[in-house]
């Protein structure tokens, strides 16, 4: 049987185009009108984002160095669990519905639709939580170099959690009860290191040793993030919809 585009593809693109270009390009265009369309979602995420951060001020002492030192971890610890509650909806609502049973049938490359889903899904979070940063770290005592470097951190690091948590979105997809415990399960661990690089720059840069070294290896990990992880999740896909 001959490969059919989802709906709206070739209207999109033109009929017959096959190139990964293209197929990223309707896949992030699609998911985020799905995402407008349900902004109270978004909008609980990031309030979810903000409670988070917000609320571990108000249960400490109010001096400054602690503070301070507590802050990058806070909203680095934040936003994973932002990411991380967002994840479900990545292949979920398709594979209900039957849609991406279309995708992974049409002329574009799966790993291309792939990644422009997981794009999708960094744009309308991670990116709005590397935004917030900023105005957040107010509370904490933040230098204006220490935040320019959390911001730095969270634009290399929040792709990364987008793009590992594809990979566990899609090795869970159809299960039924405990998938997103399991999706937590498989993905937190992976989430450890880059936790780790992305609070440890703030505290180097305040140490005065510098952060180059920890954002170098956010952004080795967000290359072989970006090279390895579309492959991974449309093998996972495959396999779920067989």
């Amino acid at each position: 049987m001959a490969a059919t585009a989802p709906p709206g593809v070739e209207a999109a693109f033109g009929a017959g185009g096959d190139g990964a270009l293209a197929g990223l390009r309707w896949a992030v265009a699609r998911d985020l009108r799905l995402a407008m369309r349900s902004r109270a979602e978004l909008g609980v995420q990031l309030l979810f984002y903000v409670i988070v951060v917000a609320l571990f001020p108000l249960s400490m002492t109010p001096e400054r160095n602690l503070l301070a030192t507590m802050g990058p971890g806070v909203l680095w610890v934040a936003a994973l669990l932002a990411s991380l509650l967002s994840l479900p909806r990545l292949f979920a609502t398709d594979h209900a519905d039957g849609t991406l049973e279309q995708i992974a049938l049409s002329p574009y490359p799966l790993e291309a639709l792939i990644a422009g889903k997981v794009l999708a899904h960094w744009l309308t979070t991670g990116l709005p939580v590397a935004l917030l940063a900023p105005l957040l770290a107010l509370q904490y005592y933040l230098d204006g170099e220490s935040v320019g470097v959390l911001v730095a951190g969270l634009l290399l690091g929040t792709p990364i959690l987008s793009l590992l948590g594809a990979v566990g979105a899609a090795l869970t997809l159809g299960l039924r009860g405990g998938g997103g415990s399991l999706l937590a399960l498989l993905i937190l661990p992976l989430y450890v290191p880059v936790l780790i690089f992305g609070a440890g720059a703030v505290d180097s840069v305040r140490a005065g040793l510098g952060a180059t070294a920890n954002l170098s290896l956010l952004g080795a990990g967000l290359a072989l993030a970006l090279v390895g992880t579309p492959f991974a999740a449309a093998a996972a896909v495959r396999i779920a919809l067989d």
